[in-house]
């Protein structure tokens, strides 16, 4: 069973997408209290699929697959829904695609050069700060305990950080695929 417990983790986390998109699509307190917690909930599955993988030793060639294609998944589904609710500026959004997008199309080509671009503690980083992000983003409203608790300027503050990281984290694969590509092809190594 433990040998297969990272891999339901990552399944898991793929599984309660669609359960917060459609929470999003009813954007009151309630409900997007409850997304926030599913969003939350998937979010821990990337750290304790890890952990347990490592721990265990049970990682495997699907899950180093299926781990950060469910991470995108689920970071990019909820803020493409924030963005139809005005809680995301669409640019921002996109930038995070396109660097998604980006960075695994240079995974996919060094694959095929017998190596593979491994993630980087700044990529790690950018994953923790996208997580905690969106979590407030779809809490979204002020909240009224000891004190107010704008749950949508954390998120934005979050945002911005993780987007920082993003750029960062993406500028680091493609200075990591020039480097592998001269190595390869023979050329100079700047």
């Amino acid at each position: 069973m433990t040998r297969h417990l990272p891999n339901f983790l990552t399944l898991g986390r793929l599984i309660l997408v669609p359960p917060i998109i459609v929470l999003l699509f009813f954007p009151g307190r309630f409900w997007s209290a409850i997304a926030a917690g599913l969003f939350l909930l998937a979010s821990l599955t990337d750290f304790f699929d890890g952990l347990i993988a490592r721990r265990f030793r049970v990682e495997s060639s699907f899950g180093r697959f299926l781990d950060p294609i469910a991470d995108k998944v689920l970071v990019t589904g909820a803020l493409i829904m924030l963005i139809s609710l005005d809680r995301v500026p669409a640019w921002i959004v996109m930038l995070i695609i396109t660097r998604e997008v980006a960075v695994s199309t240079l995974r996919a080509i060094t694959k095929s050069w017998d190596t593979t671009l491994q993630p980087s503690p700044i990529g790690k980083l950018k994953a923790v700060f996208q997580f905690a992000a969106v979590v407030p983003l779809i809490l979204h409203y002020k909240y009224h305990f000891y004190v107010t608790i704008d749950f949508h300027l954390i998120g934005m503050a979050l945002l911005y950080i993780a987007l920082a990281l993003t750029i960062w984290s993406g500028l680091d694969y493609f200075l990591k695929f020039y480097r592998e590509y001269n190595a390869r092809e023979g050329g100079p190594e700047q």
